[in-house]
């Protein structure tokens, strides 16, 4: 006998609360824009310039006491990672120290990497700066744009393979879902200040690929049920397809925080804001899959008539307005 967290026939009327659901998502995506615009984000490195240390040494790594012997010089952001390499010695331990900017200066000053050195030396007398390479503020102005146009390009994909595969509406709703998933985000980034890289940039696409695939599911079963249910009102056909994915949208969902979770509680500081970004970003793109982008869609209607195909389309099916 199988175990099933969610029932097979659940009948969960998901518009009976719109009010709150959908209407409570619009007010939170507002905030979250009023807070970008108040507070803005906490730029790492990688988007407000400095320079990247790497350290050598015959020693473990320690990251925390590495960490701490330069807290008390007071750097601001500051960004510590062991490398690890195949083909490093045994004995060959390889760290990259990130500093960010010092007063808007195109690179972190050479008495200022000194005092690196000596800090760090207190922690491991053997270690050495192998390199040092600075990220001026032209470069980091670069990524931040290229940062959003991979955003935007992802969206735009996006929309048009919903629009081909489904109809407009539905890539109205998955868009919005989408726009609200990416703004709560980085409204809640923003009220947090968590330090905002390249890496969560990263977690952004992940989040927008995840979550379009939960609303295709539903849309897809959306598209089934109007077929199969030609004269049933948009709104039930809509419950009924949220209902029939509900176990599998579950399912997917809570195995996939499980195992981020686990990475969150036991990942390190290095991996951290990137595993919360993806970790929110599930909890909202599930909620927004099942509570915004079917409700844009009912708000649009659905025109149909799945009793005929119309060969002017190309042998897609007659759009008849729905009674």
């Amino acid at each position: 006998m199988r175990m099933r967290l969610i029932p097979d026939d659940t009948n969960i009327n998901f518009f009976k609360f719109a009010s709150v659901t959908f209407g409570g998502s619009m007010v939170l995506l507002v905030l979250s824009i009023v807070a970008f615009m108040t507070f803005g984000l906490n730029y790492g490195i990688d988007f407000r310039g400095g320079t990247t240390i790497r350290t050598e040494s015959t020693q473990p790594v320690d990251v925390s006491a590495y960490r701490t012997a330069l807290e008390a010089l007071e750097l601001g952001d500051v960004s510590i990672t062991e490398v690890f390499d195949p083909t490093f010695r045994a004995d060959q331990f390889v760290a990259s120290v990130r500093i960010q900017a010092q007063d808007d200066a195109e690179s972190v000053a050479q008495s200022t990497i000194d005092s690196v050195r000596t800090a760090l030396q207190t922690v491991d007398p053997e270690v050495d700066f192998t390199s040092v390479e600075s990220v001026g503020p032209k470069v980091s102005g670069e990524l931040i744009r290229s940062a959003v146009f991979a955003v935007i390009g992802a969206l735009s994909a996006i929309i048009i393979y919903i629009w081909l595969r489904f109809e407009w509406q539905f890539a109205v709703g998955g868009i919005v879902a989408l726009v609200h998933d990416i703004g709560l985000t980085i409204g809640l980034f923003s009220l947090l200040q968590i330090r905002f890289d390249l890496a969560i940039i990263a977690a952004l696409l992940t989040i927008v690929g995840y979550s379009i695939n939960d609303t295709v599911v539903v849309f897809d079963r959306v598209r089934e049920n109007l077929r199969k249910y030609k004269v049933m009102p948009l709104v039930d056909v809509l419950n009924l397809s949220a209902n029939e994915t509900l176990a599998r949208t579950m399912m997917t969902s809570g195995t996939t925080l499980l195992a981020l979770v686990a990475l969150l509680a036991l990942g390190g500081d290095v991996i951290r804001g990137f595993v919360f970004a993806i970790t929110w970003g599930i909890i909202v793109g599930t909620y927004s899959s099942i509570y915004v982008a079917k409700n844009v869609v009912l708000m649009l209607g659905v025109k149909r008539d799945w009793s005929k195909k119309n060969p002017a389309t190309g042998g897609r099916y007659a759009d008849i307005e729905d009674s």
